[in-house]
């Protein structure tokens, strides 16, 4: 009998042991937020400190990339670990008829994998707090909620159903308002971040104690940009491009509620016992109407070109900053490992001790890369973009083809007939300025053959049936 006591204390200790070492996971995923505007990642004309110091605690990966240049496809990707082709999103979701027009469904197949699934049936208690938009809003009123897809507790905005902030009642907003299905906060958008962050706060507070993963997903920094008027009269004159100082306003706002959430991790004591991620949905905004005003978008992409709705690296390559006290090396930089959302749900799952329960990814595991390892990435990265219609960007020239595939050092773009081909070295030109197509002859046929291959697989999610589906 002591023999079989002393067994069982053995066990549950190791047990307790295997607990205390995966981390809490929180995500910080930014609307719209360009490469270079967090300070830390170039920003030329202000700082964004609370994002810096989670930087200078934590790792920086320079070769980052989130999986479509738009936000329901993006964020199907982090959520899901799949390109979001599979589930026949490649664009924003919207009303019925334009997903329909599109071969778009109206919300993602709550069947779907999901990392909150994973970690909720591993113990964590989970929440999502922010944008959401994988369905729900405009006039689609039966969507899933977040609940169905392993968040215990969430709060959304306009573009998702469940509790919700909404902050006119016009335009997108209209209709949430009568769809109910959740409590509604009539909140100024300048409220959302913060509204967001006191729910995080909340949240982790209640569940100190226990395992706990939590989304936070700001979207005040996509534009309309609505600062409050304390935060407009602070940066009122500091551009000479007007829409910069509303963008100023909201990004300084939302990285200074970034730092609430901070503090609280750390007065709890649970630096050393979380994993905090931060990244952008996809570059900032290009609509054509600040060019027609002759003005220049806001927001900051760095040395690369192109922004949202594209696929050059402006608009796909994104800031990615991971803190782990105690376990990612403090300040340092991977300029090596190449990236991608997709990767998001096995790596986190790898270090949460979750990794032998992921059964179907697209993403690989680079929990190596995010504990300070320079891994170089065997597997090519793919994108799709308007194929099946999407918005434009607004400047002509970051109107990139639909296709594009990333393997090494090396960056093809081309449509899925093989046209308009374009061939990058990215490792010494960024920028994409220099179309080596056709002196790297062997080099982009090879690529092309392969990039077209991925499209025919992704394209036979849009024209199989229901059951076809369900198979895969």
């Amino acid at each position: 009998m002591k023999s079989f006591l002393t067994c069982v204390v053995c066990f549950l200790a190791l047990r307790g042991a295997a607990a205390a070492e995966r981390p809490n996971v929180v995500v910080i995923f930014i609307d719209d937020m360009g490469y270079a505007d967090p300070s830390c990642f170039g920003n030329p004309a202000m700082k964004t400190p609370n994002i810096d110091r989670l930087a200078e605690e934590g790792i920086r990966l320079t070769n980052f990339y989130v999986n479509s240049p738009i936000c329901s496809a993006s964020r199907v990707a982090l959520t899901t670990g799949q390109y979001p082709q599979r589930y026949r999103i490649h664009s924003y979701l919207a009303s019925r008829a334009a997903n329909q027009r599109r071969k778009m469904p109206d919300w993602l197949d709550p069947n779907a994998p999901t990392l909150a699934k994973l970690l909720r049936n591993a113990g964590y208690r989970t929440a999502h707090f922010g944008k959401w938009h994988m369905g729900g809003g405009r006039d689609i009123g039966d969507a899933p909620l977040p609940q169905d897809y392993g968040f215990e507790e969430s709060l959304v905005s306009f573009e998702g159903l469940g509790d919700r902030i909404l902050w006119q009642k016009t335009g997108n907003q209209e209709l949430s308002w009568k769809h109910g299905r959740g409590e509604i906060l009539h909140l100024p958008k300048h409220k959302t971040t913060e509204t967001y962050v006191d729910r995080a706060i909340d949240f982790v507070r209640r569940h100190r104690d226990e395992s706990f993963y939590v989304r936070v997903f700001p979207n005040d920094v996509h534009d309309g940009h609505f600062p409050s008027d304390e935060q407009q009269q602070k940066w009122e004159g500091t551009s000479t491009n007007p829409p910069d100082n509303a963008f100023f306003a909201v990004l300084d706002e939302m990285d200074r509620q970034i730092g609430r959430l901070l503090a609280t991790i750390d007065e709890l004591g649970l630096a050393e016992d979380t994993l905090i991620l931060f990244t952008s949905d996809n570059g900032p905004t290009d609509w054509p109407r600040y060019y027609k005003a002759g003005h220049q978008p806001p927001g900051f992409t760095g040395p690369f070109f192109g922004r949202k709705w594209s696929l050059y690296e402006g608009g796909i390559r994104m800031p990615f900053i991971a803190r782990w006290k105690g376990r990612i090396p403090a300040g340092s930089v991977n300029d090596t490992t190449v990236m991608a959302a997709i990767d998001v749900l096995p790596t986190v799952a790898s270090l949460c001790g979750v990794g032998n329960q992921v059964e179907s990814t697209d993403g690989i595991d680079l929990s190596a890369a995010l504990l300070g390892q320079a891994v170089v990435r065997e597997e090519p990265l793919f994108w799709e973009y308007g194929v099946h219609g999407s918005i434009k960007p607004g400047k002509a020239e970051h109107v990139s083809p639909h296709l594009a595939m990333r393997e090494g050092n090396w960056k093809l773009l081309c449509n899925p007939d093989g046209s308009d081909m374009q061939l990058f070295d990215l490792g010494s030109d960024p920028s994409e300025t220099d179309n080596v197509a056709g002196k790297q002859i062997e080099v982009a046929a090879g690529m092309r053959s392969r990039l077209q291959e991925w499209w025919q697989e992704m394209n036979a999610c849009y024209t199989a049936t229901d059951a076809e589906r369900e198979s895969r």
